[in-house]
């Protein structure tokens, strides 16, 4: 376990999921949590009470919320953006207002986050976003737009190390590959057709993601940053 003790995290998508385990992982690691949630507030009152991390509501959606949540935290030591949506489909009859939206989540919101961010952020800050494995390949019909937003996270990080890396602030990607959450469960149609693609013939559990964060987040990981970190059981082998 890495010490957080003293440090405040926000951790942007934290009610669910991948998310929620990494605000389980940091309290536990003994940090200061504030995470936000947008329509989950029953998971988010959950969590929020078992772990005693503050929730709060905001549309990563919207840019004016994202930057005054960010605002409104103060200096922070870790920001992890965990805000994503997945939009499925054939392009030609795909939605292009949902397409947008995920851009608005996926692309903007971590890039105005981790600016608001660093704007206040002592030296030697960590800076974490969630990405995919699909931001380097996309193996089925249907994830051009999903994956559009993935490969731009990988960009926006490498460029917002450079700017950062004079006061130590690292700025990393995590990609994972199928995790087991409600948005992909293990049991899910989709299971047998990706595990196809692994090395490890299961789905990744949300604590590995979580441990991964902590790693990236910690005092070991100083010198790690402009980086795209995969966790996909071997998706992308």
């Amino acid at each position: 376990m890495t010490d957080f003790h003293g440090k405040k995290v926000l951790v942007l998508g934290g009610s669910r999921g991948i998310g929620a385990a990494i605000v389980r992982r940091f309290a536990n690691d003994g940090a200061k949590v504030t995470f936000t949630y947008a329509g989950s507030k029953d998971a988010a009152d959950a969590l929020a009470t078992t772990t005693g991390a503050e929730a709060v509501k905001s549309d990563a959606s919207d840019r004016g919320q994202t930057i005054a949540t960010v605002k409104a935290a103060g200096p922070i030591d870790v920001l992890v953006v965990n805000a994503g949506t997945l939009v499925l489909g054939d392009p030609l009859e795909t939605d292009p207002d949902a397409v947008d939206r995920m851009i608005d989540i996926n692309v903007r919101a971590p890039y105005h986050a981790s600016v608001e961010a660093a704007r206040l952020m002592p030296e030697g800050g960590r800076i974490v976003i969630i990405g995919s494995v699909n931001g380097d390949r996309m193996p089925f019909a249907g994830g051009a737009a999903y994956a559009l937003t993935k490969s731009a996270v990988q960009g926006m990080a490498r460029g917002l190390a450079r700017d950062f890396g004079p006061r130590n602030i690292t700025v990393n990607v995590i990609q994972p590959g199928p995790i087991d959450t409600d948005m992909n469960p293990a049991d899910g149609p989709m299971k047998d057709t990706m595990h196809g693609f692994m090395a490890l013939k299961r789905h990744g559990r949300p604590e590995e993601i979580a441990g991964l964060a902590a790693y990236l987040a910690g005092p070991e990981a100083g010198f790690i940053t402009g980086a795209m970190h995969t966790i996909d059981g071997g998706m992308g082998a």
